[in-house]
């Protein structure tokens, strides 16, 4: 898949995957370990799960934003490079103010993380049908095609209930196909933007030639 959902992205699935992500959320061995250590070095299982649950509370919020006159309007590989978490050290102050965030954020509880995401994903559709071609990303200060914007949200539910699931001992959420396919495109050209294309290519087509990790997010 090219690096943009323009066109392609089924909108019913992002719905359904939203409310995976949130059903995982509210699983009673969530509750049970809140306030402990996830998978995520630093992270607690509570501030994991308030922080999936934010990706259906985000879409919601953003793609109601007018997009201001003169906002620059990015495709996905530039906005990849904008990013200064993707870049930055897992104990970089870009990545450890996003765990610390989320973690004071779960402070307010199960509860109210729950409801934040149910609320969520009640509006969503509405939202994703009202939005227009385009949505203002504030933390960069430009716009992204709408269903890239959507996507990027996809790609936060999958990778993070996975590491929620792993957290808990659970199993992680099968998504479906419309789901799951355009998130492995982007991350398999997130990790030939990190890379290369040699190692990329020979680790998913040639074991005998892999030379390790092709993770989207690590150098390691």
């Amino acid at each position: 898949m090219a690096s943009t959902a323009v066109g392609s992205l089924d909108h019913d699935a992002v719905v359904r995957a939203a409310e995976q992500a949130v059903d995982l959320a509210r699983h009673d061995a969530v509750v049970a370990a809140w306030g402990t250590e996830s998978a995520l070095p630093g992270m607690t299982v509570g501030g994991l799960a308030r922080h999936l649950v934010s990706q259906p509370e985000c879409a919601v919020e953003f793609l109601g934003l007018p997009v201001p006159a003169g906002a620059e309007r990015v495709p996905l590989s530039v906005y990849a490079g904008l990013l200064d978490w993707l870049d930055a050290p897992v104990d970089a102050e870009e990545n450890t103010s996003i765990r610390d965030d989320f973690n004071e954020m779960a402070g307010e509880g199960y509860e109210a993380s729950i409801a934040v995401g149910d609320a969520a994903c009640a509006a969503l559709p509405e939202a994703i049908r009202a939005a227009g071609p385009a949505t203002f990303v504030p933390w960069q200060g430009c716009a992204l095609a709408t269903d890239d914007f959507l996507l990027v949200r996809l790609l936060e539910i999958v990778v993070h209930t996975d590491d929620l699931a792993t957290s808990l001992g659970l199993p992680t959420p099968r998504f479906e196909p419309a789901v799951l396919e355009p998130v492995l495109g982007l991350l398999a050209v997130l990790a030939q933007r990190r890379h290369g294309q040699d190692a990329v290519v020979r680790t998913l087509a040639r074991a005998e030639r892999a030379g390790g990790t092709v993770s989207a997010f690590s150098r390691a």
